[in-house]
């Protein structure tokens, strides 16, 4: 071939079709084509036009060379040398030589712009995969491990009762409501007794109770009597021998006679879980009633009594107020009660008791008073406490009717101040014992038999107990400034 353009392609051919063997340094992996036989500056061949073409093939082949040792030096060759010689250009290959290159052993050489081999993309495409599913993977691992993580911190420590805590609030496997409801039928039998059922109360006996205990239950056959009411008192004792599976029960019983007294039942439950198998396991024995504890002296010694508030209430509020709230009437008791009084004020007694006579009333002045006048807000509630007497009020009677009984009753009021005067907002029952102690061990306690220095009120009248042996000091009591204003009817 006579022209450069020839010998370019030529120099590509070889370029590409070159062994990767290694090449000593200084060596050129392709060699030198025989010099080009110059032609004449005015010849055909050495137009503008032709050396144009050459300068861009020589600027191919030299960047298909640099790109055939880029593809050399990945695949772990040799590089292989591109050195041309002078005045060498490179020239598109034919259609064969591409193809024999693109087949190579050694290494591929993708033309410009196209496509990696078959292999090259496969593996590619495989690595991909491979680190997508693995990124997956750690993200789901991550997700378990944090969600192990914060359930097991928001799970808090099962609790676990001790023997204290058992013992403290009386705990046990044991069916003591079973068992209780058993032992209460038991001692109603057995302290129930008649000569003409003796046979059945027998009968009734021995389905309760095991074969060696006493088919009569105590009983020689003579006298009546019957119970009127068993009850459990809330005593519960161990029953050594059958372990978890019996108890001692206390019953309070009782009697038609007026008697109270009451046995302890011993009780045998085959299945604790369930509650069956129930038996009395042995004879019964009466005891004295449980004790019962002694209350502490409250103190009220720091409380002060607005007496002016107290008289004001007595005379004007709370008698027509009890008047509508015991027969239950709501357009009476509008006019004594706040517009947020509770269901308990605004309810009543739907006529079970009548004619309140208001005894005693005591207004609380705001804690921290002191020894000057007491004054209240608008919108202030002031605690008091009455006691009234029902069937105090006109209780004398019609002539040849009975006389109404009389009941003393005692409550806990919240009076409200607004600028209309004073007004019923919360009503609550009973009134504590300022004095505590107990009653049934106390001499001096009054009993219902009036004692000579103690008059039973006549009808109609107000009642004036005797002061209480051991009773706390009267509080002190404070005026109030000014005069409340009446509830506008």
């Amino acid at each position: 071939m006579a022209s450069d353009a020839a010998r370019a392609q030529v120099a590509a051919a070889w370029t590409r079709r070159a062994p990767q063997a290694a090449v000593p340094p200084g060596e050129a992996a392709v060699p030198a084509l025989p010099p080009l036989r110059h032609q004449a500056p005015g010849a055909a061949g050495t137009s503008k036009k032709d050396r144009r073409e050459q300068a861009r093939l020589e600027r191919k082949a030299a960047y298909e060379a640099k790109k055939a040792e880029r593809e050399s030096r990945k695949r772990g060759g040799a590089p292989a040398s591109t050195a041309t010689p002078v005045g060498a250009s490179a020239a598109p290959a034919p259609a064969g030589a591409a193809a024999s290159a693109s087949t190579g052993a050694s290494f591929v050489v993708p033309r410009p712009g196209g496509r990696l081999p078959a292999t090259g993309r496969g593996t590619h495409v495989a690595l991909r995969a491979t680190l997508l599913f693995t990124a997956c993977a750690f993200a789901l691992g991550s997700c378990g491990v944090i969600g192990l993580a914060i359930g097991k911190s928001s799970s808090g420590p099962t609790a676990a009762l001790g023997k204290k805590d058992v013992q403290k609030y009386r705990l046990t496997e044991f069916p003591t409501r079973a068992a209780a409801t058993f032992a209460e039928k038991y001692a109603t039998l057995c302290l129930t007794y008649d000569p003409k059922t003796a046979e059945q109360r027998r009968e009734d006996l021995a389905r309760y109770a095991t074969s060696g205990v006493d088919r009569d239950c105590g009983w020689n056959g003579q006298g009546t009597q019957s119970v009127t009411g068993a009850v459990w008192d809330g005593t519960i004792e161990d029953l050594p021998e059958y372990g978890k599976n019996g108890r001692y029960l206390g019953v309070q019983v009782t009697l038609s006679t007026g008697r109270v007294t009451a046995v302890s039942v011993p009780v045998y439950v085959a299945n604790p879980t369930s509650g069956s198998g129930l038996r009395v396991v042995g004879d019964v024995g009466e005891m004295p009633l449980p004790g019962r504890g002694t209350a502490p002296e409250i103190e009220r010694d720091s409380e002060v009594v607005d007496s002016t508030l107290s008289d004001q209430l007595k005379a004007q509020v709370l008698p027509g107020y009890f008047t509508a709230w015991g027969a239950s009437d709501t357009t009476a008791m509008s006019r004594f009660t706040s517009p947020d009084a509770t269901v308990a004020a605004t309810s009543g007694l739907a006529g079970a008791l009548a004619a309140p006579l208001v005894q005693e009333v005591e207004a609380l002045a705001p804690a921290g008073t002191g020894d000057g006048a007491v004054t209240y807000k608008y919108g202030q509630s002031v605690p008091v406490r009455v006691t009234i007497i029902w069937g105090g009020a006109g209780a004398e009677g019609a002539p040849g009717q009975e006389t109404t009984p009389q009941v003393k009753r005692s409550y806990r009021l919240t009076v409200v101040n607004t600028a209309q005067g004073w007004f019923i907002k919360d009503i609550r029952g009973a009134l504590l014992d300022p004095a505590g102690g107990q009653g049934d061990a106390d001499p001096a306690a009054p009993s219902a038999t009036p004692s000579p220095g103690q008059q039973t009120p006549p009808a109609g009248g107000t009642a004036t107990p005797p002061p209480a042996t051991g009773a706390a000091k009267p509080p002190a009591t404070k005026p109030a400034t000014g005069q409340p204003k009446p509830p506008k009817p």
